[in-house]
C-alpha cells in the first residue's frame, strides 16, 4: 500500500502528491526541513522540532502555514494514516512557486508544505551495539549551518567521501576544530569524563537530540563543556558518539582509522543512550 502524505493541505496517496517545477525548493534550495521520530505511535521531543521549525522559517522570512495546533494534528494525523509504529515523519517547507530569480518572491506568495513518513526500527540499530567509524573531511558548508535548510549537497558528499575510505561517516574540520558530522552532532568525552560538545553558534545544527541529552548527562552529575574540540581533542578521548533524532546516540570507535578508548562503546555513551529512549518513551506525544 502506497504512503499517504500531506501536500499543502491535502492529504494524498504518494504516486499523486506532485509539486510544480518552478517551485523554490527545487530551483534555489529556498526551504527548510524538519524531522520527528515516531516510536510506539507517538511523537519524541516533538516541542523541540516544532520551535526549531519555527526559528528556521523566521530566519529566512518564510511563512509556516499551519498553527501551532494544527501542525501538531498534522503530524499525529500522518502517523494514524499510514499506521505508523516506529520511524520518521519528514516535513519540509519551501518560499513557494515563483518565476526562476534570485530575489524572493513577492508577499503573498504560497508557500509549500510536505510531509511523509518513513518506515524505520529505529530501536534496531546494529551501529549502537558495535560503534561506527568516522574520516576526518573539511568542513565546505555554507556559513548558516545553525538554520536548518535543504542544502544537503555537501555533507551527501562528504558522507560519500568517508565511505570511500571505508569509514562509515564524516566528521566536518573548519579551521583546526571539529564542528558536525555529516546529518549529526559530535561529542566526546574526555579522559577526566567530561562530555564535550561544541557551543551552539552558526557553525553547526541546534541538536534537539543533542540538547536532551546534554540535560540527561547534567542531570546524572557528569561535567559538561560546551566547547569546539580538535580532531587530536577526539583522538585522544575516552569516549566518542554522535546524536541525530532517529539514531539517538551512537558510539565512535574509530576515527581516521585511529580506535578511541578501547575500541568499543563507551560505559557514558551506552548509558546515555538507554536513558535518552526510556525518557523519551516515557515523554512521547499520543494523539489526545
Amino acid at each position: 500500500m502506497s504512503r499517504i502524505v500531506y501536500l499543502n493541505g491535502q492529504w494524498l496517496p504518494e504516486d499523486e502528491a506532485k509539486v510544480s517545477i518552478f517551485d523554490r525548493a527545487f530551483l534555489m534550495g529556498d526551504a527548510i526541513y524538519e524531522v520527528t521520530c515516531v516510536l510506539d505511535g507517538a511523537l519524541l521531543d516533538y516541542a523541540g522540532h516544532a520551535a526549531r521549525l519555527r526559528r528556521s522559517a523566521a530566519e529566512l522570512g518564510l511563512v509556516l502555514p499551519l498553527d501551532d495546533d494544527a501542525l501538531l494534528a498534522a503530524h499525529h494525523e500522518i502517523v494514524a494514516r499510514n499506521d505508523l509504529q516506529s520511524g520518521m515523519i519528514y516535513l519540509q517547507l519551501s518560499r513557494g512557486v515563483a518565476e526562476r530569480d534570485f530575489a524572493f518572491p513577492p508577499e503573498g506568495t504560497e508557500p509549500t508544505l510536505v510531509m511523509f513518513t518513513q518506515a524505520k526500527d529505529v530501536l534496531v540499530n546494529r551501529a549502537a551495539e558495535t560503534g561506527i567509524s568516522v574520516a576526518l573531511l573539511p568542513d565546505l558548508r555554507w556559513g548558516r549551518r545553525d538554520i536548518k535548510t535543504v542544502q544537503l549537497l555537501y555533507p551527501s558528499m562528504a558522507k560519500m567521501e568517508a565511505k570511500a575510505r571505508g569509514a562509515d561517516d564524516a566528521w566536518l574540520v573548519e579551521d583546526g576544530f571539529v564542528t558536525e558530522a555529516s546529518a549529526a552532532t559530535a561529542h566526546i568525552v574526555t579522559a577526566e569524563g567530561k562530555l564535550v560538545t561544541r557551543a551552539l553558534s552558526h557553525a553547526l545544527l541546534p541538536g534537539v537530540t543533542r540538547a536532551a541529552i546534554l540535560a540527561l548527562a547534567a542531570r546524572h552529575g557528569v561535567e559538561i563543556e560546551e566547547r569546539a574540540f580538535t580532531p587530536d581533542e577526539a583522538r585522544k578521548a575516552r569516549e566518542a558518539f554522535i546524536t541525530s533524532a532517529t539514531n539517538f546516540v551512537v558510539p565512535v570507535v574509530r576515527i581516521d582509522g585511529e580506535v578511541i578508548g578501547d575500541g568499543a562503546p563507551g560505559a557514558l555513551t551506552r548509558e546515555l543512550r538507554a536513558q535518552y529512549i526510556a525518557s523519551r518513551r516515557a515523554t512521547a506525544l499520543a494523539p489526545a
